[in-house]
């Protein structure tokens, strides 16, 4: 690696003749395409990248810009250029001038003005409910873009696992479905360019070819900016799905990497393990942290080196980027706990100090409580000092908690004492109410399948959802009921199409004359607790107060100073009554509570009886 100063630089460049060919350099890419006048933080690394861009020396002459250094990479195709930008440097463009002995070339980059919008970057909080979909799977707007001419994967709808033509269009024509239901965020996975090979099948976007722009299959950056803008004007947020861990195989780097160790060696390390609780573990082998860190997650996902700082700057500005070029409201970063832990958490620190409203959730697939809140930023008594600076982790203590409630029969230690004890040890986490909570997702069976496909357990788990502490994340198609897909057809079978996103289904989802009597059912009880809890502030900031499962049945309340709610988790197969004496304390001023759900009026002054397999919520007065 060379580093060259300032002042070698300017040596340099006085000892070469003033007679100098004006020569373009053919193909030159430059990474990031552009920047931001006042930007939070003046550092700025361009990336540049052409046929032995690295025999050039970068020159400057802007006021307000210094330029700091210049890096070239082990390939002879790569310069890195570091500079300073000043706050008080205006928008527009500036002269960068690459010599080569007498070959010289000019390019001008710009720097464009801030967004002064007011409703960008807003973050997400537990006054949210976060709506996840796939967009290859919502909805098909663009026909014209399922197949690109030069890209490696065509559309095939007919296999689970293929590209099925989903795009962001699609879902922007149905933003008025999603915010009817009460979703006041929506996540997408990543949009980045996946150009995988058909094998592979890349349509979930965790496996970038480019980090710079949408894949075309998916739309554009200006259409993905438009969709974030709509978004916003419809008041829905938007969270952007990232990855720093690893790349696809295909990416433009892998037929040239900048340096030597960009990536990690898989000859040597193999795939990743899959045990995120290494990370955290005192006592952990380095060969099993090196398989965590450094093992590649599948054979097409080359695994990213962050300590080389090149790469570690580069991946910290293309999150800048993407916060400031879209507006997005929050990211949710994939696989938080693969890559190495001082990068992440520099990444976390930078990007929320330069945005402080803004929110991040990571990835954090763990086996238990303690392993999870090792994770949250400001957490007391880290034996090992490390501080994540991460405001949110996704909570699968929960998703495990309802999982075992459903299907396990109740016990001291089983059933529905799993939502009990996994709640009673928040006191791990620096702060609990800004866990990223959900029911299934993306990677896991869908939650329906996983209760029995018994509409009455979907519907517990969700009142359950909506009124605990945290974030609520609710993956598409819950609303609907939908089944795990066969076995055979792998990952595909969690992921399934929305029917009537795609002209010439026979049915449409998104209408209700088209729904099932079943899925209308479903869909109005998601629909009408989930825009009950936008306007509950015992939910939204409330503290939460639980008594011990008896008899099947879990008894919670969630309140503030001026607002409560009772919450009565039912798991027998008979209507049961529930002690207004054991929970006076919480009932005490209190004569009656009306049913979120049914809107019916209930008489507190008596116990109350509560049907079988039942979450009944209720707003005391």
């Amino acid at each position: 690696m060379k580093v060259l100063k300032p002042l070698f630089c300017l040596l340099l460049l006085l000892s070469i003749s003033s007679v100098t060919q004006a020569q373009s350099i053919k193909n030159l890419k430059v990474e990031p395409p552009f920047w931001f006048a006042n930007m939070p933080t003046e550092k700025l690394q361009l990336m540049l990248y052409a046929e032995d861009i690295g025999n050039y020396r970068a020159s400057i002459n802007a006021e307000g810009i210094t330029l700091v250094n210049q890096v070239v990479g082990d390939s002879p195709n790569y310069l890195f250029v570091n500079l300073l930008i000043g706050k008080d440097v205006k928008a527009g463009d500036f002269d960068i001038t690459l010599t080569n002995g007498k070959k010289q070339h000019t390019f001008a980059y710009t720097l464009n003005t801030r967004s002064a919008d007011s409703n960008r970057n807003q973050g997400f909080s537990a006054e949210d409910v976060i709506y996840l979909l796939m967009p290859d799977r919502f909805a098909n707007g663009n026909p014209d873009n399922d197949t690109i001419e030069g890209m490696l994967e065509p559309a095939r709808r007919s296999h689970p696992s293929g590209r099925h033509g989903g795009d962001i269009q699609g879902v922007k024509e149905h933003l008025d479905y999603i915010k009817s239901l009460g979703m006041t965020a929506v996540w997408l996975t990543p949009v980045f360019e996946n150009d995988q090979t058909p094998e592979y099948k890349a349509y979930h976007g965790y496996a970038a070819t480019d980090m710079y722009k949408v894949d075309r299959r998916f739309g554009s950056n200006a259409e993905f900016l438009d969709f974030v803008e709509t978004c916003h004007e419809m008041g829905l947020k938007v969270i952007m799905d990232m990855i720093h861990n690893h790349i696809g195989d295909q990416h433009w780097w892998m037929k040239d990497l900048p340096f030597n160790n960009w990536v990690h060696d898989k000859s040597v390390y193999g795939n990743t393990n899959y045990r995120g609780t290494i990370a955290s573990d005192p006592y952990a082998a380095q060969f099993d942290k090196d398989k965590l860190q450094k093992g590649w997650f599948v054979t097409e996902m080359p695994d990213l080196d962050q300590r080389n700082p090149q790469l570690a700057d580069y991946l910290i500005q293309n999150t800048l980027w993407w916060i400031e070029y879209s507006g997005v409201d929050g990211i949710r970063m994939d696989t938080y706990l693969y890559p190495y832990q001082d990068y992440m958490a520099r990444w976390a620190k930078e990007v929320i100090e330069a945005y402080p409203d803004f929110n991040i959730v990571g990835e954090s697939w763990v086996e238990t409580v303690a392993h999870e809140a090792y994770w949250q930023q400001n957490l007391p008594g880290q034996s090992d000092g490390y501080e994540s600076h991460l405001p949110s982790v996704t909570d699968f203590q929960i998703h495990f908690a309802v999982r075992d409630a459903f299907n396990q029969d109740f016990g001291w230690e089983s059933g529905l004492m799993k939502i009990y004890y996994a709640l009673s040890q928040d006191r791990l986490y620096s702060d609990p109410m800004k866990n990223v909570i959900f029911l299934d997702n993306h990677d896991i069976h869908r939650i329906y399948s996983t209760l029995g496909e018994k509409p009455e357990h979907l519907k517990m788990a969700y009142a359950f959802l909506m009124t605990t502490r945290g974030i609520p994340q609710v993956y598409y198609g819950t609303e609907l009921a939908f089944k795990q897909g066969p076995a055979d057809w792998g990952d595909g079978g969690k992921r399934a199409d929305m029917p009537g996103g795609w002209a010439g289904d026979e049915r449409s989802v998104f209408t209700e004359d088209d729904r099932t009597d079943a899925e209308n059912d479903m869909l109005n009880y998601v629909s009408k607790i989930t825009n009950w809890r936008k306007n509950s502030k015992a939910i939204h900031e409330g503290k939460l107060l639980h008594f011990v499962p008896e008899n099947n049945v879990y008894v919670y309340f969630r309140y503030t100073d001026n607002e409560r709610v009772m919450v009565v988790m039912n798991m027998n197969e008979e209507a049961t009554t529930i002690s207004k004496a054991k929970h006076i304390e919480m009932l005490r001023g209190y004569a009656t509570g009306t049913n979120v759900v049914t809107d019916a009026t209930v008489d507190l002054t008596k116990d109350l009886t509560v049907p079988a397999k039942t979450t009944m919520v209720l707003e005391l007065h």
